[in-house]
């Protein structure tokens, strides 16, 4: 078992730029398959950004050359720095993990984070 705890989010201005934390606890991430995902209100859960074990990565359209998820694997924190934000990327913002390989497809992972909140005003 793994607990998420996500952190960094806050509101900031059309092409600004925050950093998301996800700290682990229980278990390492160096196992897991992880990503972040996102819920706007009234929307559906979608997948922003996702890395394997090792170390590959795959984005949705809408983050890619704009957000980059990175992991320190010795300190077990997951990482997603977003870049060039819009007022569409304002929604909850939540890390999952899972031991198998999902990739963006946010069902079916085992682990979830609470969330933090990312406003971005125009």
């Amino acid at each position: 078992h793994v607990q998420l705890v996500e952190s960094g989010g806050g509101s900031v201005q059309a092409g600004g730029s925050l950093r998301l934390s996800c700290v682990a606890t229980g278990s390492g991430i160096s196992t897991f398959y992880m990503g972040w995902f996102r819920q706007a209100p009234e929307k559906e859960r979608e997948g922003v950004a996702f890395i394997d074990t090792g170390g590959a990565t795959n984005y949705a359209y809408s983050a890619a050359g704009r957000f980059t998820i990175s992991k320190d694997s010795a300190a077990n924190v997951l990482y997603l720095q977003m870049n060039g934000l819009k007022p569409e990327d304002s929604a909850m913002y939540y890390c999952a993990a899972d031991r198998y390989n999902l990739g963006l497809a946010w069902r079916g992972y085992s682990y979830w984070g609470q969330g933090t909140q990312v406003t971005v005003s125009a």
